[in-house]
């Protein structure tokens, strides 16, 4: 987790089969994102037997997933962060198959920038995407952010995601009518106050570090996709209750 600061190959002698290649790949993959999900744990710090339910306002936020899923997984992230990256290629889309695409939960995302002027500017660009082109246009823009960050960590204090850079990026998956209109948007206050209300949330709810994950209000302490698993089973059950 980035903390924020206060204020396939073939052998040579015997090829293996495409099954077992694959069946390679899957559990490889999710070593790393138990890896990741490990560390967030340990970053974080904060674990606690019984965490706190905070009330989340999910309206207007881009989300993956059936509107009617009774458990509600919320990240947030900072487009900077090599770590929210890590979380993004290897975690989500495990998050997603697991339960996003079986209906058990939603999936969200929430701005907290931290790292530099390129996270805030980013942040409000995604902002006027998801204004201004959809949810759908929104996702496709958030995983090829992600895809360009580069792999130097020390590019965290350089400008990286320039306006320009922006949109050249969200050229190669919209119109140049689209581009415009988000471009026009993004020049106006309002999305500059809709990524400050996730932040704010953020700060509210105690993150000090990305990623950092709620479900149903609760944060996640936990230190595996079973212990993810188990807290979206029991979020469900409690919304059943209800």
């Amino acid at each position: 987790m980035a903390k924020r600061k206060n204020s396939s190959k073939k052998g040579t002698k015997k090829p293996a089969s495409s099954s077992s290649s694959s069946k390679f790949v899957f559990w490889i993959i999710g070593l790393i994102a138990v890896a990741i999900i490990g560390f967030i744990f340990l970053a974080n710090n904060q674990k606690n037997d019984e965490p706190v339910k905070e009330e989340i306002d999910y309206a207007n936020q881009p989300f993956l997933g059936k509107e009617s899923a009774p458990v509600s997984i919320v990240e947030f992230g900072d487009y900077k962060c090599p770590n929210c990256k890590n979380f993004a290629d290897t975690t989500v889309p495990l998050i997603v198959k697991e339960f996003v695409d079986t209906g058990k939960a939603k999936f969200y995302y929430f701005h907290y920038p931290f790292i530099n002027v390129d996270s805030k500017r980013t942040a409000k660009f995604s902002e006027s995407v998801y204004h201004e082109l959809g949810n759908e246009k929104f996702w496709e823009f958030h995983d090829l952010i992600y895809k360009k960050q580069p792999e130097d960590t020390r590019y965290e204090k350089v400008d990286v995601f320039t306006e320009d850079f922006l949109k050249e990026t969200l050229q190669e998956i919209a119109s140049e009518e689209e581009v415009k209109k988000v471009a026009d948007y993004f020049d106006t206050k309002e999305p500059e106050d809709a990524w400050e209300a996730d932040n704010e949330l953020g700060e509210k709810l105690g993150v000090n570090g990305t990623p950092t994950i709620f479900v149903n209000g609760k944060r996640f302490d936990g230190q595996s996709l079973d212990d993810l698993n188990k807290m979206v089973e029991d979020a469900a059950m409690e919304k059943k209750d209800e």
